[in-house]
């Protein structure tokens, strides 16, 4: 980042260094500077300390001279000895003094020079007045009144001033000098400090644009990304739309394409039964064989159609499903002989069950459709002649294979591998494989929904499907599906069977039932008689309910689930808590919340799916009579 100073821009960084920098070291300075003139203050305090103290002990050596001296004047003329106690004091105070003068002239030659003078004087001084006092107590007045006449005394105190008056004068130009010096020194301080101040004037100026200049950029820059990130909003709001554009055409499409196959496969079906049932009809009219033959087309194309409309609900994970523990080698091993005969004798099966494989929880007949979906398309793809592998595993799909592919959830998994020797797919064909209505077989080979029944089964089951596929080679799809903690269902009886004959009914078993559509109604009704039941029915969920308060024998409810007024949850509910014994059986062509929930049927309901034939109703009917 950079600064603009003056038209020029700089590192911000480096800037902000230096001025801080020049900012301290002006402080510092100044700061060193007050200090050392403190000291020269201090020193200059401590010096006119000294002379002024120099000059008292001068005047006090003067003066103690001068005391000793009238003394001695004094004890010449009277001859009392009180006048010598003035001379006694005044020659200690000289002493001491003159001490006091030597120590402050110290290492000074000059002082030492004039302090030695001072004491030779004095004591010579000193000493004649001892000798004029002596002469004087020896009664020889006349010698000590001579020397004293003499006037040596006076020339020596003279020399004495003049002495003394000298040195206070050379104390007192010192003392003067160095206070000219501290005034110069106090001057050039200010100097300084001004200077400081203004530099740090400059400084604090420089940082104040500098720092504006960086937050005018700063804002500039704040600005500039806030117009950069509305924009891009901008640009990412516009991206959404037109992929939400896009994600809608695809998804009419697709819709589209779904239509056009359902409609497509419904109308072929639709055209069979109702050619085959019109033929039969005409047959029955004038009496002529082959009514049967048409009939049992009918019934195959309803069989179709009712195939169709369980794939598509499995496509979109909305079949109802009936989840139990499984052993999924137990359900590969009961579909052997079926697949053997399936896939005919040109292909060579080869089953590997893996050991200590993991408990699943799915749907077994749902499961088993989508290993024989599987394999057919294997038949299919080897032209019938190749190798055909199901191999079972525990496999661990970890987060980096959870993250890289949609709607997996890592953990552990009982997977079942289906390979074949066939022709293999191409990358464009494994990316559509699951799509619905996609097939590569030739017309009326192939419907395009049995991997997309696969696919909504494993979803819907919480696991996952993998297809890899080589040109020329083959393909492998592996089915994962989650481990479970549950226990395995003791009598886990395979739901696969081929047989499709009523089972006959007792005419002394009551069975109600109860459907809002008067054609279904009649059909179901009349399909029970047939089994040999003895039939009650209603139109709705309140008269059914007043048919079992006048019946309370009923031994079954067939009833259909979604109904007006009353739906067939409610009415089982209200009929159990009124005959606890009474079983249910519900019926439906389509449902999701009812006794449906997340694709599961309730543990405590019995379900058989709309259209359902004879025999299935027989022995559905039959199973649930027979629960304990």
């Amino acid at each position: 980042m950079t600064v603009k100073i003056l038209g020029r821009r700089f590192p911000a960084a480096a800037t902000y260094a230096v001025a801080l920098g020049a900012a301290v070291l002006l402080v510092l300075l100044t700061v060193a500077a007050a200090l050392w003139q403190t000291d020269h203050y201090r020193a200059l305090n401590a010096n006119v300390r000294d002379q002024v103290e120099a000059r008292a002990h001068f005047r006090l050596f003067l003066r103690g001279l001068q005391d000793a001296e009238t003394a001695q004047r004094g004890y010449l003329l009277t001859g009392r000895e009180e006048y010598l106690a003035p001379f006694a004091s005044g020659r200690a105070e000289v002493e001491r003094e003159m001490a006091l003068i030597e120590t402050q002239a110290g290492a000074n030659p000059a002082r030492a020079a004039e302090a030695k003078l001072l004491r030779s004087i004095a004591t010579g001084k000193i000493d004649e007045m001892v000798l004029t006092i002596e002469l004087r107590r020896g009664g020889r007045f006349n010698e000590a009144l001579l020397i004293v006449n003499s006037d040596r005394g006076r020339q020596v105190m003279d020399e004495l001033r003049e002495i003394l008056g000298a040195a206070e004068r050379r104390e007192h130009a010192e003392m003067l000098e160095a206070m000219r010096a501290a005034e110069a020194a106090s001057a050039r301080l200010r100097l300084v400090v001004v200077l400081a101040g203004l530099l740090l004037l400059g400084v604090g100026a420089l940082l104040v644009m500098t720092v504006r200049n960086a937050m005018a950029e700063l804002r500039a820059s704040r600005d500039e990304a806030q117009a950069a990130h509305q924009s891009q909003l901008d640009e990412m709001a516009a991206r959404e739309r037109a992929e939400a554009k896009v994600r809608q055409m695809q998804k009419m499409e697709a819709i589209g394409q779904i239509t056009g196959g359902v409609a497509h496969d419904f109308n072929n079906m639709l055209a069979v039964i109702l050619s085959a049932l019109q033929l039969a009809k005409r047959r029955m009219d004038k009496g002529q064989e082959g009514a049967p033959q048409f009939i049992d087309s009918a019934i195959d194309g309803a069989r179709r159609a009712a195939a169709l409309t369980s794939r598509l609900l499995a496509f979109a994970r909305r079949q109802p499903l009936s989840p139990a523990v499984l052993d999924v080698n137990r359900v590969l091993g009961g579909m052997s002989d079926m697949l053997t005969r399936t896939l005919g004798e040109q292909i060579e099966m080869e089953t590997v069950l893996g050991a200590g494989l993991w408990r699943v929880h799915a749907d077994r007949h749902e499961l088993e459709q989508a290993v024989l979906n599987i394999c057919v398309n294997a038949r299919d793809a080897m032209e019938g002649v190749g190798k055909l592998t199901i191999e079972s595993s525990n496999a661990y799909l970890d987060e980096a294979y959870a993250s890289a592919n949609l709607d997996v959830t890592a953990g552990q998994y009982a997977m079942i591998a289906i390979t074949d020797t066939g022709a293999g797919m191409s990358a464009e064909t494994k990316a559509q494989a699951f799509e619905p209505f996609f097939t590569t077989k030739s017309v009326g080979k192939g419907t395009g929904l049995g991997l997309s029944h696969v696919h909504g089964f494993l979803k819907q089951s919480g696991g996952h499907v993998a297809i890899y596929s080589e040109l020329g080679v083959g393909t492998t799809i592996k089915l994962y599906l989650p481990r479970t903690q549950l226990a395995e269902a003791e009598d886990a009886a395979p739901s696969m069977s081929i047989a499709d004959e009523a089972l006959a009914g007792d005419p002394a078993t009551l069975v109600l039932v109860v459907e809002d559509d008067d054609r279904v109604r009649t059909l179901s009704v009349a399909a029970l008689r047939d089994l040999g039941y003895t039939v009650l029915h209603a139109s709705g969920g309140p008269a059914a309910l007043t048919v079992l308060e006048a019946n309370p024998g009923v031994a079954l409810l067939f009833t259909d689930v979604v109904m007006p007024e009353m739906s067939g949850r409610q009415l089982a509910d209200e009929a159990k808590r009124r005959y606890p014994q009474l079983k249910v059986l519900y019926t439906t062509g389509y449902t999701q919340n009812a006794i449906v929930h997340n694709g599961v049927v309730d543990a405590d309901a019995r379900l058989i799916l709309k259209p359902y034939s004879l025999g299935e109703l027989a022995r559905k009917v039959r199973a649930v009579l027979d629960e304990r």
